[in-house]
């Protein structure tokens, strides 16, 4: 496989997020966020690790650039710190904050990488969720004024805009399941969370096309996953397609203009209870590209021992051999046809795979990882979007997740999907041979299985 099997302009990059890389957690008039309490409560984080150093990104942001331009990366997605801007959340800015946002888009442009800078992941100011976070609709209207404050003051360095990272999981892990933070569960959190977050994907899209430089592009990333039957029954089809309501579409099919797809999900139409007049209206916004994060597949099947979702899936160790250090199974057919299932959208006019990798037990040995299994699954997943994009010319990107190992929300220091290792005691980097497979894919080299410098 080569670059330029791809379609000419085809981008490649690589995608980070704040939290998961910056630490200096309450440095430099930084306020607290919902991560920095969550990682404060016993059992919630695997190891009891934090985000408080990371990968210390913040003070070593000029460096870990030198690396992405000698690996020939020329985009990179990363997120911006909302407390880190704006400390309570609201009010007045953190002007320290801003500017270290401006030195590392400085930086960028700098070594001619292009930023792709997304809004929200995840890290909530901790001030808004003393007073209900997203399920308070007044938090809507905080990450309104957030968006046009970044939008403005960032408008000149930054051509593209995703809104948020993942609505599904941020609402439904966060607020139903209470996995991540802020660790709130049940429907009546979720439900609130979800509309108020699809309201500000929209609104957020609105201001961003409003502030942003004419020719920029203004998108929002969408997690999900590929559904296929236990056993081709009519009632493993309909938890299909219930699966499918839930996890791929509840938050791309109202930014289309279709509305929630409760049809096949009664249970989430109380959503509307927390609606306002006008709302409905207010959920659509013309995306000029969405983004797309597919990590797993799931097999699933009819249950009526789920009274909420009415099906559960199968764990991937019950029934296959090959998965990743997350337990998750490697399938890049479920990239393929995700892609596709989007790019039938009218609405949809383009599409890049905003994060893609994942987690290996790498092992650092006199400076070298040697991580195969990482360039066995980059190239599996590269090819399955390279399939895709010669059915539908609407996908035009892949983004690597992660440029370098990080803080793994919930599950710590231990999984490492990072093309850069880090050791965490020194913070030293070292590229992976897969980042020296992407950095010879990037330069029009062909690559293959075998495996870099073997």
């Amino acid at each position: 496989m080569k670059r330029s099997d791809f379609p000419e302009g085809f981008l490649f990059g690589t995608s980070t997020a704040a939290y998961q890389i910056e630490g200096a957690a309450l440095e430099d008039g930084k306020g607290p966020s919902i991560w920095d309490d969550f990682c404060k409560i016993p059992g919630k984080i695997a190891g009891g690790d934090t985000g408080n150093v990371a990968c210390d990104h913040y003070h070593r942001f000029e460096s870990d650039l030198d690396i992405m331009r000698d690996l020939g990366i020329k985009n990179y997605r990363f997120s911006l710190s909302w407390p880190r801007i704006l400390p309570y959340g609201v009010g007045a800015k953190n002007q320290k904050g801003v500017d270290f946002y401006h030195r590392l888009l400085e930086a960028c442009h700098k070594r001619n990488i292009e930023p792709h800078v997304t809004m929200y992941h995840w890290d909530l100011p901790s001030a808004l969720e003393s007073r209900g976070g997203w399920t308070n609709r007044d938090t809507y209207h905080a990450f309104c004024d957030y968006a046009d404050l970044i939008t403005r003051e960032f408008k000149d360095s930054v051509k593209h805009w995703m809104v948020l990272n993942e609505p599904f999981v941020f609402t439904a892990v966060g607020h139903f399941a209470g996995i991540h933070a802020p660790g709130r569960k049940g429907l009546r959190n979720f439900l609130p969370a979800a509309h108020h977050t699809t309201l500000a994907q929209a609104e957020g899209g609105r201001i961003a096309r409003a502030n942003a430089v004419k020719d920029a592009e203004i998108g929002t990333t969408f997690s999900c996953a590929y559904p296929t039957p236990y056993r081709d029954t009519a009632w493993n089809r309909k938890a299909v397609r219930r699966y499918d309501a839930v996890f791929n579409r509840f938050f791309l099919d109202p930014a289309c203009g279709r509305g929630y797809p409760t049809e096949e999900m009664p249970s989430l139409k109380r959503i509307w209870k927390y609606a306002r007049p006008g709302d409905e209206q207010k959920l659509a916004f013309d995306f000029d590209f969405i983004g797309v994060q597919n990590y797993i597949r799931d097999v699933v099947r009819f249950s009526p021992f789920q009274p909420v979702l009415w099906f559960k899936t199968i764990e991937p160790k019950k029934r296959v051999d090959r998965t990743t250090e997350m337990g998750w199974e490697i399938y890049p057919d479920s990239m393929y046809n995700l892609l596709l299932q989007f790019a039938e959208y009218p609405e949809v006019k383009k599409i890049y795979v905003t994060e893609s990798g994942a987690a290996f037990a790498d092992t650092l040995n006199q400076g070298r990882v040697a991580d195969l299994e990482r360039q066995k699954y980059l190239q599996d997943y590269m090819d399955a979007t390279l399939r895709a994009s010669r059915v539908s010319s609407k996908i035009q990107g892949y983004f690597v997740w992660s440029f370098m190992d990080n803080f793994e929300w919930a599950e710590g220091y231990r999984p490492r999907f990072g093309l850069v290792y880090v050791d965490y005691p020194t913070q030293e980097r070292y590229p992976k041979d897969s980042a020296f497979m992407y950095r010879d894919f990037l330069a029009g080299q062909e690559i293959s299985a075998e495996g870099f410098g073997d």
